[in-house]
């Protein structure tokens, strides 16, 4: 009996204990989001109800083990002050945004929101000085506070942000300093529209960005905006009552003529260096333009050594052991060779972008390492000597489009913009190069998460969760680009999908099939073919946006099997695709290979990946007029989600539930775009 109650007790005290520590965690963000609305939503925006279930309130994107991880609040009307203490109660958020409000007061200390990633406050009326609590949260990567009236100094222990990669304060009222901020990861910056003065930090992390992230601060003066600064210490003039000293006209004469032989013996010394410098440019260039001569435009410029799979082979990883540019040792200094003749300049991209200040000798003395070679060109990471990083594609065909055209598609390509696009940030063109500059994407591509370095194509499913986020991401950025009359992808797969900063799908490789010889009947490799709609495997035929569609479908079963398409799905597997993918993933489940289930909810996640596989089943349709449009497969997704939809320009972008996943891959595998 005693054995008994013994018992018992102990279930007792482990149910007891259990409560305690599961239930406070979700009664408390409970609590403490009615707390929040009721001081920032007197017009209650926010039909938040009674209970304890807030992963399914409005705002509440992302949740783990019953916390609140993702917060976004945007364009609401939210007015009234932020509570800290109310706040820091969210301990476990990694993604806070109340952008696009009419939130006032000062910032609250946020220092016990120690797993935030990303912070939005921008488009609100702050006031106050910066929050210096915001500077101890180590995982920081995110800091947007533009559009306020935020005033004082940007504080120096901002270095601390050691992840940091966008710091955007523009258009408040920040004086003082820039702080000579050292984060290689900052990859956007814009304190314009300031009071800001002094000469502008001449860092790594700051001699990146040009005139448009300074801007509007009339006291600042440094390189990166052209402006130099006079750092002379001047005397002040001698004010009218001071004595004058008596001086002869002699002593006047003499110092005149010291001083006129002084100029004289400088000027003369100059102007013999400056034809011995002259004399040695020319003797030099006529060496190398006869060394010039006598090679092709392909020797001359980048040679990438042994890529295993890459460009269209949609196979492999980049590696290691690519040439430098215009050398042979991997990591040599050198740099693209081009005709002296119709020599071009590099035009930037992007009106109010975070346009980069390099010049074209800057990129062309760039160390290099191939990432990847195509059917349109290859593909380089490019190191400056600033420490730098850029993602140079060389086009293979110089000649396609003419000189105009070229000029106008890159304009057009170059105002895309959207959170799930690799953004083309400035090209080059002269005689016979023409060079694309984009964003560099270190945590490599969708094949790299799918199939790491094998070139066989045979990897693992991906849990549904991730499946329908990166479908969605993916179907968002196609979309966007649908949505501009006469533009296409024209390249979907996985090696032309990279991984973004907060692991989001961003496509890259977009809208450059013009690019190709109209002439020349190239047929591409097996697995580039079958990502391709029927109709479209003929490389004279022009991309279209039913095809786009295909691929996509193609590109969603590949993330649902893990199974490159080494051969034409819809000939091989035809009304039985449904039964292919199951079987599929039950061998991976069989294997103990399948990812573990994050919800425990079989039924449910039959129900996800059956909405999935239909969507591909609509899209890999043979009949182009029979597959839906990109805005229709949008929709089909989300609903598959069963989400609250989110705005293309939603701040929610931190990483997936396979972000886990990622971290393990090496960095540096990235495909060619």
């Amino acid at each position: 009996m005693e054995s008994q109650l013994s018992r018992y007790c102990c279930l007792y005290l482990l149910l007891f204990s259990v409560i305690s520590i599961v239930s406070p965690a979700t009664s408390g963000d409970s609590e403490a989001l009615l707390a929040l609305k009721s001081s920032i939503d007197p017009s209650n925006s926010l039909p938040w109800p009674q209970g304890n279930d807030v992963c399914k309130w409005q705002g509440i994107k992302e949740c783990m083990n019953g916390r609140v991880t993702k917060l976004v609040l945007e364009y609401l009307n939210l007015t009234g002050t932020l509570d800290g203490k109310t706040l820091n109660q969210l301990d476990q958020l990694r993604v806070l945004s109340f952008k696009g409000n009419s939130i006032s007061g000062q910032i609250p200390n946020l220092s016990a929101l120690v797993n935030l990633k990303s912070l939005f406050l921008n488009d609100n009326n702050f006031s106050g000085e910066f929050p210096d609590s915001i500077t101890s949260l180590h995982r920081l990567k995110v800091v947007v506070l533009a559009e306020n009236q935020i005033s004082g100094p940007i504080p120096q222990s901002v270095l601390r942000l050691t992840r940091l990669y966008v710091l955007h304060l523009q258009n408040n009222k920040f004086t003082g300093e820039i702080p000579p901020l050292s984060q290689t990861s900052l990859r956007f910056f814009n304190v314009s529209n300031n009071k800001l003065s002094g000469q502008i930090p001449v860092t790594p992390a700051l001699i990146r960005f040009n005139t448009s992230s300074f801007s509007g601060n009339v006291d600042l003066c440094g390189e990166q905006i052209k402006n130099p600064c006079n750092n002379s210490d001047f005397s002040p003039s001698a004010s009218p009552s001071s004595p004058r000293r008596p001086s002869s006209k002699h002593s006047s004469n003499s110092k005149r003529s010291r001083l006129i032989k002084i100029i004289t013996a400088s000027v003369g010394g100059f102007l013999l260096l400056c034809v011995v410098c002259l004399l040695a440019i020319y003797l030099i260039r006529k060496s190398c333009n006869t060394q010039l001569r006598s090679r092709s435009i392909g020797e001359r410029g980048i040679k990438g050594k042994g890529v295993a799979g890459g460009g269209d082979s949609g196979g492999g990883g980049s590696g290691g052991d690519g040439s430098g540019m215009g050398g042979n040792n991997g990591r040599t200094q050198g740099g693209f060779s081009w005709e002296r003749e119709g020599l071009g300049t590099l035009v930037f991209l992007g009106a109010g972008d975070q346009q980069m200040s390099y010049s074209l000798e800057d990129l062309l003395k760039a160390s290099a390492e191939t990432l990847g070679r195509g059917t349109i060109g290859s593909t380089y990471k490019a190191v400056m000597e600033s420490g730098f990083i850029v993602t140079v594609k060389r086009l293979k065909e110089a000649r396609y489009p003419r000189v105009e055209e070229f000029r106008r598609h890159m304009e057009l390509l170059g105002r895309l913009r959207h959170p799930h696009l690799v953004p083309l940030r400035a090209y080059f063109q002269a005689k016979e190069e023409r060079l694309l500059v984009y964003d560099y994407f270190p945590n490599g591509s969708l094949f790299s998460l799918l199939h790491g370095t094998r070139t066989s194509g045979g990897g693992k499913p991906l849990h549904w969760t991730s499946c329908l986020k990166i479908a969605e991401d993916l179907a968002t950025g196609l979309l966007y680009i649908h949505q501009n009359p006469g533009l296409t992808h024209g390249n979907l797969k996985s090696s032309n999908v990279l991984l973004g900063p907060e692991f989001e799908s961003c496509l890259t490789d977009y809208g450059l099939t013009i690019f190709r010889d109209p002439d020349l009947v190239e047929e591409p490799s097996a697995t580039c073919l079958f990502y391709r709609a029927p109709e479209n495997r003929d490389n004279r035929k022009p991309s279209t946006q039913q095809a786009d569609v295909y691929s996509f479908g193609v590109l969603l079963l590949e993330l649902l099997t893990g199974k490159t398409p080494f051969q034409d799905l819809v000939q091989e597997h035809g009304s039985d695709i449904p039964r292919w993918v199951r079987s599929v993933r039950e061998e991976e489940t069989e294997s103990g290979d399948e990812p573990a289930s994050l919800s425990g909810n079989e039924a449910a996640a039959e129900d996800k990946l059956a909405a999935l596989v239909n969507v591909a089943m609509a899209c890999v349709s043979i009949v182009p007029d029979n597959r839906p449009s990109m805005r229709d497969v949008l929709k089909m997704i989300r609903d598959s989600r069963g989400d609250v939809q989110v705005s293309s320009n939603s701040s929610d972008h931190s990483p997936g539930r396979w972000s886990d996943t990622v971290q393990s891959l090496p960095r540096e595998e990235h495909l060619s775009i």
